[in-house]
């Protein structure tokens, strides 16, 4: 399942995307910390399909280029 990551610091960066991948998630690399304001409304909708609209967990989408 992939989890976006945005940030500034590199460091940080590296050390959450050994965390994430540590418990199997994919990490999609979402560039600088200004664009978490995007990652904002895609949490939203996935909770809109997944339980506003019954589609449920599994209507998450799946990213290209994640493992």
């Amino acid at each position: 399942m992939p989890v976006f990551l945005a940030a500034d610091d590199a460091t940080a960066k590296a050390v959450i995307t050994e965390l994430a991948q540590a418990i199997r998630f994919a990490v999609v690399d979402a560039g600088p910390l200004k664009n978490a304001s995007y990652l904002e409304p895609l949490a939203g909708l996935n909770l809109y399909l997944g339980y506003g609209a019954g589609l449920g967990t599994g209507i998450t989408p799946a990213w290209l280029g994640t493992k």
